[in-house]
């Protein structure tokens, strides 16, 4: 998955940088979401249509992607933020990297970022507007 210098901008100016993987922006509301495990099934999960969606827990992807997990046929986000994404996950489950998940199913990722400010944001003054993009466009 190529992976670029990206960052969230949200509707305050607040900006978070990180590395964006995958060809494309994501403009949506601006969620989180606290589960340690679980995150094939929030991706597939249809409430969290058109959202960007905050993971607090640090590293995400550590266990892969596997169909049995899936509980609808599409990811529904517009992106995904993660402070440390593994792309190299070990579970006897596994059947393809998070990345890959993420990239065949065309959701860009905005890894490297300090999620639980971005969390404590949102708690404190509410969901946001934002964007996630390449830091040349925004």
């Amino acid at each position: 998955m190529q992976k670029v210098k990206g960052k969230l901008v949200l509707k305050d100016g607040s900006v978070y940088e990180g590395e964006l993987y995958g060809n494309r922006n994501a403009v949506g509301e601006v969620v989180f979401t606290t589960g340690m495990s679980g995150y094939q099934e929030t991706l597939t999960d249809p409430s969290f249509c058109d959202q960007i969606v905050v993971f607090t827990y640090p590293l995400i992807g550590n266990y892969g992607c596997n169909k049995i997990f899936n509980q609808s046929d599409k990811c529904w986000y517009q992106g995904l933020i993660v402070s440390e994404l593994c792309d190299e996950p070990s579970n006897w489950r596994n059947e393809e990297s998070l990345p890959n998940f993420m990239e065949r199913l065309g959701v860009p990722v905005l890894a490297g970022v300090d999620t639980r400010a971005i969390t404590r944001k949102i708690r404190n003054y509410g969901t946001s507007a934002g964007c996630s993009c390449t830091c040349g466009y925004a």
